[in-house]
């Protein structure tokens, strides 16, 4: 399934595949990679336990992405290892950590969907016509159920901080 128009980059309507991810439902399947001396893989499996937030980023190679990524490490760090937060993109796991060192990004681990865009499409984020994921966050809860899920409709504006934090410091 591809929802037309569910995106826009500078106004302009993009395609989504697959359906889009609603609160109440269970985290649905995925595999993100990062490096770690090696590539490793971060699952749905791996994150329960803890409540989790997933911001969604297009590229950390882009200043809004950027700027998303740095604010939530920002507003995260007062919460330690009670959570698990993680930034998705489709940028290399090498480039990830490239950035995420540069910057001093601690408070959120890095995890990319380059191999086979299983996040993208499980979770309906990955635009279609430029094969890169779409701007959003996402909180699930300890169990795996999604308690928050904003998909920015204006790809190139940033999301609703507050709300995705207000969502995720309500879980702990």
């Amino acid at each position: 399934m591809a929802r037309s128009g569910a995106v826009t980059f500078k106004g302009a309507p993009l395609t989504l595949a697959g359906e889009a991810v609603k609160v109440g439902q269970t985290a649905p399947a995925f595999t993100l990679h990062y490096f770690d001396g090696g590539l490793k893989s971060i699952t749905p499996a791996d994150l329960k336990g803890k409540p989790t937030i997933l911001s969604v980023v297009p590229s950390l190679d882009t200043p809004v992405c950027q700027t998303q990524t740095k604010k939530f490490n920002e507003q995260l760090g007062a919460l330690g290892d009670r959570i698990n937060a993680v930034t998705v993109s489709l940028d290399l796991p090498f480039a990830m950590n490239r950035f995420c060192g540069a910057e001093s990004i601690k408070n959120l681990r890095n995890g990319s969907d380059y191999m086979d865009r299983s996040f993208g499409q499980n979770w309906g984020m990955l635009i279609e016509e430029l094969k890169i994921l779409a701007r959003g966050t996402f909180v699930l809860d300890k169990d795996g159920k999604v308690v928050y899920a904003e998909t920015v409709k204006e790809v190139a504006e940033e999301p609703n901080y507050d709300a995705a934090l207000a969502a995720l410091k309500g879980l702990l």
